[in-house]
């Protein structure tokens, strides 16, 4: 099921895609929730709280890791599409060159082993490094920025109990 999220401004959150799932947190609730693994992407979705009184910095931050979330959904939605449609046209093809029929002698499916599967998952990966390095470089800098944005929001909101706090004193 859905999780709250309770740890401080919430430093790490996963993607989102919220068509796939009908959950809708409670109306009270001021906390994000995470959803189970998405099935196409297998991350989990986020569903985001807006506090009735946030900050336009505050708003940045949550549009920044909403953006992110659903950039890295579909990343990985598109990934993991592409690398079951080739695994399954790799398995094919090498079973259709060793010999007539799919089938295993015991009557079940004929299946690659170890070995020959690593000749995929290594092309695919050799294939799609320059992908990944992308997709890493680009992680780290939204990250680094959220993390930016996630030091200046704490800090606004520390001068604004100081502010307060004086206020308190002085009057």
């Amino acid at each position: 099921m859905w999780n709250r999220v309770l740890f401080g401004a919430g430093l790490f959150h996963s993607v989102c895609h919220f068509e796939i799932s009908r959950f809708c947190p409670p109306r009270k609730s001021c906390h994000d929730w995470i959803g189970p693994p998405d099935k196409y992407s297998n991350l989990r979705p986020v569903h985001f709280y807006i506090p009735e009184n946030e900050s336009p910095l505050e708003q940045k931050l949550r549009e920044l890791r909403q953006e992110t979330q659903e950039w890295n959904q579909q990343f990985w939605a598109n990934q993991n599409l592409t690398f079951h449609k080739e695994k399954e046209e790799f398995i094919h093809s090498r079973l259709k060159a060793k010999g007539p029929g799919l089938r295993a002698e015991s009557g079940q499916k004929a299946t690659l082993n170890a070995e020959e599967m690593a000749d995929f998952y290594k092309e695919f990966l050799s294939k799609n490094f320059r992908k990944h390095m992308c997709y890493n470089r680009d992680w780290y800098r939204r990250n680094f920025a959220i993390t930016f944005f996630m030091g200046k929001v704490a800090l606004d909101r520390i001068r604004k109990k100081l502010r307060l706090k004086q206020k308190k004193t002085s009057s």
